[in-house]
């Protein structure tokens, strides 16, 4: 059985669909990130880049199948973000940090224009919710799940074949 292509392909797709669900329900949907909606992005964003290696080096099955296991890992973190931010939405736990904005600079008026400008979006309340999940419970079950399957795939008889 061959189930490197499989799992190399989930490390591949998995992190892109999800990572460009986050930037269109910002762009489009008008959701603005918080802090830790950014901590979920960064792992989806190596996997990708581990991924992408995978498919590199694919007439290599050792190297091809250890990307993808990084990939995995990698979306299994997001997951682990997502499903610590969704606690913290649900208030379970409470988060690491305040959510802020930084200024970008000019003069102090420039400044001030930029922080009321910009909106403020906290990190424990969730703007968004589908059946009472938030989207970094989305985030934390598909991203977790995944990385299971892939790690999964990885994992049985005859995985290694290119």
């Amino acid at each position: 059985m061959k189930h490197l292509p499989l799992a190399r392909a989930l490390a591949l797709i998995v992190p892109l669909v999800l990572l460009g669900g986050a930037y269109a329900s910002q762009y489009v949907g008008g959701l603005h990130p918080c802090e830790m909606c950014w901590w979920q992005r960064y792992p989806h964003m190596a996997a990708i880049m581990l991924a992408a290696a995978a498919f590199a080096v694919r007439g290599r099955p050792c190297w091809s199948a250890a990307f993808t296991a990084l990939a995995a890992i990698a979306i299994g973190i997001s997951g682990g973000i997502g499903i610590f931010h969704a606690g913290v939405e649900y208030g379970w736990w409470q988060g690491l940090t305040a959510c802020s904005t930084s200024p970008g600079g000019g003069s102090s008026a420039d400044i001030l224009d930029q922080i009321m400008a910009t909106p403020i979006t906290r990190c424990d309340v969730a703007p968004w919710s589908l059946l009472g999940i938030s989207l970094a419970g989305y985030n934390g079950l598909l991203s977790l799940g995944s990385a299971l399957a892939i790690l999964g795939l990885l994992s049985r008889k005859g995985a290694q074949k290119a």
